[in-house]
């Protein structure tokens, strides 16, 4: 998978997520989605749907630092979550993983590629406003602690060229 050299000489590496992964990534949901975290056994029935799913995390110094999965069932891809530990919030893995995962919903021939996102979080907003992705619905108290979900949708036929920029 291809990073920014700049993440690379940081010796950040992106690779598909293994159930070897599962019980750090869950660890690392349970910290930064306190509210909303996935069960564990979730991550194992996504990461056993590989014909619909893709899910990739990124390490550094062998540890698992960001983590982000796809869903695509034609002609839809759905970003099914995307985290990145907040000591290295900033360094462009962010970008790096959403990147991978348009990238991803390319190769399976998605038209759009749609997420939630929390209204409270402008930096995520930011983030994929970056990539050319446009509020399209509000979902009024998504989250369990009542938080609305903007609802993005980024239309793949057309280019970006902000796509894959550093964030």
């Amino acid at each position: 998978m291809k990073l920014s050299p700049k993440l690379e000489l940081a010796g950040v590496s992106l690779r598909d997520m293994t159930e070897a992964d599962i019980p750090a990534v869950e660890a690392l949901e349970r910290r930064l989605f306190p509210v909303d975290a996935w069960p564990l056994q979730m991550f194992f029935d996504e990461l056993a749907q590989p014909e619909t799913r893709r899910y990739v995390v990124a390490e550094a110094a062998g540890e698992i630092v960001a983590y982000a999965g796809l869903m695509c069932i034609e002609p839809i891809a759905d970003v099914q979550t995307i985290a990145v530990v907040p000591e290295f919030e900033g360094r462009g893995i962010g970008s790096a993983v959403l990147a991978e995962l348009i990238d991803e919903a390319r190769r399976r021939r998605a038209a759009d590629v749609l997420l939630e996102v929390r209204a409270d979080n402008p930096r995520a907003q930011q983030l994929y406003v970056r990539f050319g992705f446009e509020q399209i619905h509000i979902r009024p108290r998504y989250y369990r602690d009542g938080t609305d979900a903007l609802i993005m949708r980024l239309t793949l036929n057309e280019q970006h060229p902000s796509e894959g920029a550093p964030a």
